[in-house]
C-alpha cells in the first residue's frame, strides 16, 4: 500500500523523516562537464596540463616547462607564425626540422570523451606523428574544448571557408608504458604539455 501511495504522490509522516539516500552505485554516473571530463581523460593519459587565467601565466609556465627539461637554446619545431611571435623571447631557434628538440604548436580541438588534442594540416602540414618530435608543447584555450571528435571535425570544416584541411589526426597517448588497447595500434607516444588559457 506504501508503494502506491508514493506513486500518486502522497506523502506519508514516516516518508518526511526518512533521512536523504545516497546514490545507488548502479545509478548511471552524473555527467561531467566538457572541461573537467577532458581534464581528467587527458590527465589519465599522462598528458601534463597546465590551466592560465591570462598570457603572463602561460608566459611563466613556458619558462617553467624549458627550465625542468633544460630546452633554452634548443631547435623546436614550430610552422605557425603568431606563436613564434609569442614565445620569442626565450632563445630558441624555431624550425621545421625533424631533429627538433620539441613541438610548439596550437591544435584545432581538445577533446573531452577522451582527452585527445585534434590537429590537422594548420598546425603540422602533412606530416605525420611519428615523424614528429616525442615531446610537444600545446597552447590553447578553454573555447577549443569539444564533448566529442566528431564535433572537433564539425568545427574544423564550418572554419574552412574554402577547403576542408587534410593531414586530420588525433594526439591520444602519453604515457611510455608498454600497455597499450587495440584503439591506439599504429599511435606513436608522446611527452605532451598542454598550456590551457581561460579565454570564455
Amino acid at each position: 500500500m506504501g508503494l502506491f501511495k508514493r506513486l500518486l504522490g502522497e506523502k506519508s509522516k514516516s516518508d518526511d523523516k526518512a533521512p536523504s539516500k545516497e546514490r545507488s552505485k548502479y545509478f548511471p554516473e552524473q555527467e561531467l562537464p566538457t572541461d573537467e571530463k577532458f581534464t581528467r581523460n587527458f590527465s589519465k593519459k599522462g598528458g601534463k596540463f597546465l590551466y592560465c587565467l591570462n598570457w603572463e601565466e602561460v608566459a611563466e609556465a613556458f619558462d617553467n616547462i624549458l627550465l625542468e627539461n633544460d630546452w633554452y637554446e634548443q631547435e623546436v619545431f614550430c610552422m605557425d607564425s603568431a606563436l613564434i611571435k609569442k614565445f620569442d623571447g626565450y632563445n630558441l631557434n624555431f624550425s621545421q626540422s625533424d631533429k627538433s628538440c620539441f613541438v610548439l604548436s596550437q591544435c584545432e580541438s581538445l577533446v573531452a570523451s577522451n582527452g585527445a588534442i585534434l590537429l590537422c594540416s594548420n598546425q603540422i602540414k602533412e606530416k605525420k606523428l611519428s615523424e614528429l618530435p616525442a615531446n610537444i608543447i600545446i597552447f590553447a584555450t578553454t573555447s577549443q574544448l569539444v564533448e566529442t571528435i566528431s564535433e572537433g571535425l564539425h568545427l574544423i570544416k564550418s572554419r574552412s571557408n574554402k577547403s576542408i584541411p587534410t593531414n586530420i589526426t588525433t594526439i591520444q597517448d602519453f604515457e611510455t608504458g608498454d600497455e597499450k588497447d587495440f584503439m591506439s595500434y599504429g599511435s606513436s607516444t608522446k611527452n605532451l604539455y598542454l598550456l590551457l588559457m581561460e579565454n570564455l
